[in-house]
């Protein structure tokens, strides 16, 4: 089995810098390639990837951008492994990372897994507290993440790995993104391909994002789920609406305040100090602890609002998704 690792990149070559350095220290003793595609970047890491040439085994290309899913799908069709994995420009791999990948396939192959991410004590503190709503089993992120409970798992592309054969069967990536990752989840299942969850294979997922970044990515995390949804109903679960039912039972709480009843309210406010607590204790920070609390309410409110105006629009209004969020399908 040959791995080759995937990287898609978009103007991001100190990333870039970062992930090959931490590469460049994998434990792994048998070959591996690297196929970095820049998705036709104004700022390209071309310099970076020259840098790495005598310590890794780097495969380089230049193409017109045309999103991160078609990117991926480049990179593998030009790829020399048996087996792909892939990486977001953002995370930083341990040095046992690919070791331990083998170790799981040996045990039990499957043709697609995913890996969950963590955080690195040099994060900054807004990282951390995002990586917190992002995995937490308090959150949403116990479901996208970290936990196989609710039923198949569906890989997230930041780490993800699938095997030439469920690709080439697949044709890989579609062009929405977000939503890319699940989508090819669904259609390898209905192929007859499993997937699995290696807890052991995680990545160090640096989000160099903003809160208003941050807000506007998990508001199309939102739209694209009922998307997806109107695509592949077998698969939809009432999980999905969770975020959408947290924020409408928030304004039910503070609509009953009318009426003197506060007791929802309440809920409300012992959930997000057990946020608080929980991050507060595991970052060993109180301001890590309160940025989770920001985090978390951003997560739920984007998230939320944005599942609501695509239910809204494609599921109830029978909207294509294409003309009602035209902006989340890259032209290929």
């Amino acid at each position: 089995m040959v791995f080759s690792l995937i990287i898609p990149v978009y103007n991001r070559p100190d990333e870039v810098d970062e992930l090959l350095e931490s590469l460049s220290k994998s434990d792994y003793n048998e070959a591996f390639e690297i196929v970095l595609v820049e998705d036709g970047s104004s700022n390209p890491c071309k310099s970076v990837v020259m840098n790495y040439q005598g310590k890794l085994n780097i495969s380089y290309y230049f193409k017109q951008n045309s999103g991160p899913g078609d990117s991926r799908n480049f990179g593998m069709q030009k790829a020399l492994g048996d087996y792909f994995i892939i990486f977001d420009s953002d995370c930083i791999i341990p040095s046992n990372y690919l070791t331990e990948v083998r170790k799981e396939l040996d045990r039990e192959y499957v043709d697609c897994f995913g890996g969950p991410d963590k955080a690195l004590d040099s994060f900054s503190d807004i990282q951390k507290a995002i990586n917190f709503a992002m995995t937490s089993f308090l959150t949403t992120g116990g479901i996208r993440g970290g936990s196989e409970k609710i039923g198949k798992f569906q890989p997230r592309s930041f780490n993800m790995g699938i095997s030439k054969k469920a690709f080439e069967a697949s044709k890989g990536f579609g062009n929405i993104h977000p939503g890319e990752d699940p989508d090819l989840s669904i259609r390898l299942w209905n192929l007859g391909f499993e997937t699995r969850l290696f807890p052991s294979a995680f990545v160090y997922h640096k989000r160099r994002i903003d809160w208003e970044k941050f807000s506007i990515q998990v508001n199309k995390f939102g739209k694209a789920r009922p998307i997806l949804n109107s695509w592949y109903p077998e698969h939809n679960k009432l999980t999905f609406f969770f975020p959408t039912f947290f924020m409408t039972g928030l304004l039910l709480a503070f609509l009953l305040l009318i009426f003197n009843f506060d007791l929802l309210l309440q809920i409300y406010f012992v959930y997000f100090v057990i946020i608080f607590l929980t991050s507060g204790v595991s970052n060993k920070s109180v301001k890590i602890g309160y940025l989770s609390v920001i985090a978390v309410w951003k997560q739920f409110y984007g998230y939320g609002t944005g599942f609501l105006e695509s239910f809204i629009k494609v599921i109830i209004l029978k909207r294509k998704p294409q003309k009602a969020f035209p902006y989340m399908f890259f032209k290929l």
